[in-house]
């Protein structure tokens, strides 16, 4: 994970008070995992979800089960629930935000972190190499694109998304949103609170 999406995820939780049971979607046992961000130093549980084995990591237990389909966790068992770089890889992540959803509390967090694409903002770039004439294609073209973080398949990449996306249907019916592009590729970084 960038040291940057790290530090946004916990800036995050920091201003909103996070902590209480903490579930983690994609939790690796790492010390970069979302479960030790510094904001979470006093949370009650820490819980990962991974689709591999199950792993006891010092401070947290992550245990092996699909996020399209939780049956491990009860409704209303999260008072704060996280996930980067995880959406992209899973085929059918509308059902995964159903779930997040369906176990996270009233009043819990939600911050979800994909790769995604947006304007790309180099125009007084472009406006520059326009005046080369073997240029002046080019530039229409990289104009009108945007850039986008590269296929990594873990087994599978199906998924970019706009920070529309991540704001109407990632975080609908969350209160208090909020959604940031960082970084280049960009990467997109939204939060909200389920209501009661």
């Amino acid at each position: 994970m960038h040291q940057k999406v790290f530090e946004e995820f916990d800036r995050v939780c920091r201003e909103r008070g996070a902590g209480g049971d903490v579930l983690e979607i994609g939790a690796v046992p790492a010390e970069d995992s979302l479960l030790f961000l510094p904001a979470l130093r006093g949370a009650r549980s820490r819980v990962g979800l991974n689709l591999a084995a199950p792993v006891v990591f010092p401070g947290c237990r992550i245990i092996q089960a699909d996020a399209n389909e939780m049956r491990c966790f009860a409704d209303a068992s999260f008072d704060t629930v996280l996930s980067n770089a995880v959406h992209e890889h899973d085929r059918f992540f509308w059902k995964s935000l159903a779930e997040i959803r369906r176990v996270t509390r009233p009043g819990g967090l939600i911050a979800i972190g994909v790769p995604g694409f947006d304007k790309l903002k180099a125009e007084r770039w472009f406006g520059r190499m326009n005046r080369v004439p073997l240029l002046r294609r080019l530039t229409g073209a990289l104009a009108a694109s945007t850039l986008c973080l590269q296929i990594h398949r873990f087994p599978s990449d199906y998924y970019r998304f706009s920070p529309e996306a991540v704001r109407e249907v990632f975080l609908e019916g969350l209160l208090e949103v909020e959604v940031r592009t960082m970084l280049l590729p960009p990467r997109i970084i939204g939060a909200g609170v389920k209501g009661h």
